[in-house]
């Protein structure tokens, strides 16, 4: 069955394609070759994401973004490194997490000319609270992720302004209390709207379906948090100073570990992968990968995605994209 819907929008690319938006030096036309290739997935405006580094790695790679000027890029989205600094870091590098500050994210808004427009934070973070009442003052909109806080920490920083949780069920402690905890707070808080990373590796099907059944269709958004290693063959990629492995099945974690670092994800997957697991029908599940997550950074979609869609087997398969 052949379908039309407006271009997808995704908020997590650390990467694509063989291409990594977190090393420093990487050329423009390898830039564009990623762009193009998440065009033939159906992404036509998305948020190049650096994840937690040294400063002056930072600054070289937003400098680029920021210069790179192309149009699908609705801006930057600096994941850490005022994140925790346990377990619920993830993959991202313990040396270069510190506490929040308004000072050292100004540093790295100019180096990155203003495009910084999402900043993923944890609220527990020594002065997280006093930055998101400063950058929901200048307009940046805020997610919480990578944390090991307190329901009331999640709390105190919805109240402050955070909008978003980032890859919610990830990006967390190991463990949790049964309740209250950081979860259930972030699936309660109707001020929040949460992205899902529908791959199959990173939330269970049952965890999906739940977590979209909690934070309701219209407050939930499909990322990819893609690597380097998405739409490009099993082997070994770079994550900024880390080395990753995209496996057969499609998982990328640190080499000889189990830990996920990023996603193999395209977006047209996620659709479709969303709809086989969640029992939601595609016209409930396609705005959460284009109308809803544009409408989050304020923006329209861009082009329109002619697809083929079989809804028996929930394939979703690009066929091209117009307008944009």
């Amino acid at each position: 069955m052949i379908i039309e819907c407006p271009g997808f929008c995704d908020l997590q690319v650390n990467g694509f394609a063989g291409v990594d938006f977190n090393r420093a030096g990487t050329a423009v036309e390898d830039l564009g070759r990623a762009a193009e290739a998440l065009r033939a997935t159906g992404v036509t405006r998305f948020l190049a994401t650096l994840i937690t580094s040294s400063f002056a790695e930072f600054a070289a790679c937003a400098h680029a973004l920021g210069r790179w000027g192309h149009p699908a890029v609705a801006g930057i989205h600096m994941e850490g490194p005022y994140i925790s600094a346990g377990a619920a870091r993830g993959a991202h590098p313990s040396a270069h997490v510190r506490a929040a500050s308004i000072e050292d994210f100004e540093r790295r808004q100019d180096a990155a000319d203003g495009r910084i427009v999402l900043v993923t934070l944890a609220p527990e973070a020594p002065g997280a609270i006093d930055l998101i009442e400063h950058l929901v003052g200048h307009g940046v909109r805020v997610a919480l992720g990578h944390s090991d806080g307190s329901a009331d920490q999640a709390r105190r920083a919805v109240e402050a302004g955070a909008t978003l949780s980032t890859h919610l069920g990830n990006g967390c402690a190991p463990s949790l209390s049964r309740h209250p905890n950081l979860l259930w707070e972030q699936l309660a808080a109707d001020a929040l709207q949460a992205c899902f990373i529908a791959d199959g590796h990173h939330l269970p099907a049952a965890t999906l379906k739940a977590m979209i059944r909690a934070k309701t269709p219209s407050r939930s958004i499909l990322v990819t948090d893609a690597t380097a290693g998405a739409m490009a063959p099993p082997g070994h990629y770079s994550l900024g100073e880390l080395q990753i492995e995209r496996d057969p099945a499609g998982r990328v974690v640190l080499p000889g570990t189990a830990q996920l670092a990023g996603s193999s994800l395209t977006l047209d997957q996620a659709v479709a992968h969303a709809v086989r697991e969640t029992g939601l029908t595609l016209e409930d599940v396609l705005p959460m990968a284009s109308t809803r997550p544009a409408a989050y950074l304020g923006l329209p979609t861009a082009g329109r995605i002619r697809a083929d869609w079989d809804p028996q087997a929930a394939s979703f398969t690009v066929l091209g994209v117009e307008g944009a």
